[in-house]
């Protein structure tokens, strides 16, 4: 899974510039497709109505509103390691944010084997 940390790209960019991250985006996944790496599944996150719950059981807004980078969104990727998985992530157009970081994690499968 690659996870991508950053900061709310609407807050910063012009929806043009959004429009060309999208279609850079779009492309990169169907690098990964054409490779048949990609999972075709993945999503962004919305910041709008978000909520933290805490250990003590209270509720903030959030995402986490006092740190700069945020959980923007995932893709899952068929990668025969964590190597081949930051490959993947490299190519990404997320990373031409300053600041902004894709997070390689392994899903755990439902027996518990990772």
């Amino acid at each position: 899974m690659l996870i991508f940390r950053h900061m709310d790209g609407g807050k910063i960019a012009s929806p043009e510039q959004m429009q060309v991250w999208m279609q850079q985006t779009m492309d990169w996944l169907a690098s990964i497709g054409a490779q048949g790496k990609y999972d075709g599944r993945g999503n962004g996150l919305v910041f709008d109505n978000a909520r933290v719950v805490h250990h003590n059981k209270t509720v903030t807004n959030g995402p986490f509103g006092e740190i700069k980078e945020t959980l923007g969104g995932y893709v899952i990727v068929k990668a025969e390691s964590a190597d081949e998985a930051a490959e993947f992530a490299k190519g990404s157009p997320i990373l031409q944010g300053e600041g902004n970081t894709i997070e390689v994690r392994q899903l755990a499968r439902e027996d518990g084997v990772h």
